[in-house]
């Protein structure tokens, strides 16, 4: 038997919340369920999941759908999007590559 993964109410919401927009912006276009998921080289079936706010799908499924129907995740313009990148890669940089769990302190004062 396969324990599936519990995941937070916000992560769920979000899910969900991303699913309904693409669902607008597919039927915004006058798209048919099938028109986009050929369109993303994706089955119906996934399409629906994505669509419900399903965990499963991979992100850059999701992603990739998103994009389809115009759904915007981080900025509009790429331009936009690369600076952002390059500032997030900047930032992690001044950062150690490594972080390291703290020593256990052992309590052996009896």
């Amino acid at each position: 038997m396969v324990q599936q993964r519990a995941y937070s109410k916000y992560a769920q919401e979000a899910a969900l919340l991303l699913g309904q927009h693409i669902k607008l912006g597919r039927k915004k276009r006058q798209w048919s369920e099938q028109n986009l998921a050929d369109r993303a080289g994706i089955a119906r079936a996934t399409l629906q999941k994505i669509e419900a706010g399903a965990m499963s799908p991979s992100i850059g499924l999701v992603f990739e759908v998103a994009a389809l129907v115009g759904v915007p995740l981080f900025a509009q313009d790429s331009r936009a999007l690369a600076t952002s990148i390059e500032l997030t890669q900047s930032k992690i940089a001044l950062l150690p590559k490594r972080i390291k769990n703290p020593p256990k302190v052992v309590d052996d004062d009896f």
